[in-house]
């Protein structure tokens, strides 16, 4: 057998391989979603209970569009599936990648891997349990008495979703920095001198993805100021042989 029809073959097999686990993940994706299928009511009763406990007596959601009703849970059915799903689709992902890293790419990739996925569930219970009620107790109690609040259905699904991946991906902050050090293209030492402009920064990106409130702002700046300390010191304990870990917060 030639090189080129080696290469060939070798070719054909990870695509072969990709398509096995790309079924994989999608028949996982499935059988989530089939099994939340009958709590759909329920779940979105869930999401709905930080605005819904902050409205007046008597007031509730409504749906602007005759089929939001019917939709909304749906669309939430879905990506609680995904939501579920996640650690089964990385765990494909891994298995397809996992033979072609050395030893030591192994015994890193599995903690970066289960962290990331950990920090952006606690991300997005921090926003359920802690955000979403702070920041509709705010915005009810100082509304003119004037204006009834009467949210839609899809769009506070929507306003939900945006809060929680806002709120999932900066809580990554750590796995980042740590990537970003095994890569070379930063030292701790450097991420420790720039600790300043950092948090500048981190205050700049919550203004912009998060509700026009200060509450949220302070509410995601501050915790991701917590998250820079950690990765910080996170990565100067994984840096490769060689570089100083001695050096002073």
């Amino acid at each position: 057998m030639s090189a080129t029809d080696f290469n060939d073959s070798t070719l054909v097999e990870h695509l072969v391989e990709l398509r096995a686990r790309l079924v994989r993940g999608l028949l996982g994706l499935g059988v989530a979603l089939l099994a939340l299928l009958p709590f759909s009511r329920t779940l979105y009763t869930h999401l709905a209970t930080p605005l819904v406990s902050q409205l007046p007596a008597g007031q509730s959601m409504i749906a602007t569009n005759p089929a939001g009703a019917f939709f909304a849970p749906l669309k939430l059915t879905f990506f609680t599936a995904l939501f579920v799903a996640v650690p089964w689709l990385l765990y494909q992902a891994w298995a397809f990648v996992a033979p072609g890293l050395y030893a030591r790419e192994k015994r890193l990739a599995m903690p970066l891997l289960g962290s990331a996925v950990a920090l952006f569930y606690i991300g997005c219970a921090f926003a359920y349990f802690l955000v979403l009620p702070t920041v509709f107790h705010f915005l009810t109690t100082f509304r003119p008495e004037v204006i009834a609040i009467t949210p839609d259905a899809n769009a506070y699904l929507d306003f939900v979703l945006v809060i929680f991946f806002a709120f999932g991906a900066s809580f990554e902050l750590p796995v980042a920095m740590v990537i970003l050090v095994l890569l070379g293209w930063v030292t701790p030492q450097q991420l420790r001198e720039g600790r300043g402009y950092a948090i500048v920064g981190i205050f700049v990106l919550a203004a912009i993805v998060t509700p026009p409130d200060v509450v949220s702002q302070l509410m995601l700046a501050i915790p991701m100021c917590v998250l820079y300390e950690i990765g910080i010191h996170a990565a100067r304990w994984l840096q490769p042989r060689g570089q100083d870990r001695t050096a002073g917060p």
